[in-house]
């Protein structure tokens, strides 16, 4: 009887991904609330949307968990 091995690979997340994902996050959120609804008739009015966006989170900031 032939003694088969299972062979696999271990892939590691480096430690600094953990903040890469909640940045992740955080755009997604971002683009789920204000910008995938919104209607910007302008790069201007865009970029006040997100300025506004970023200014509301800033004034109330939520951790991630």
């Amino acid at each position: 009887m032939a003694c088969r091995t299972a062979s696999f690979h271990m892939h590691f997340t480096p430690t600094h991904s953990s903040w890469l994902n909640q940045v992740e996050r955080w755009f997604g959120l971002l683009t789920d609330q204000k910008l995938r609804r919104g209607t910007h008739r302008s790069i201007q009015a865009l970029e006040k949307d997100i300025r506004d966006w970023i200014a509301a989170w800033n004034d109330n900031p939520r951790p991630f968990n």
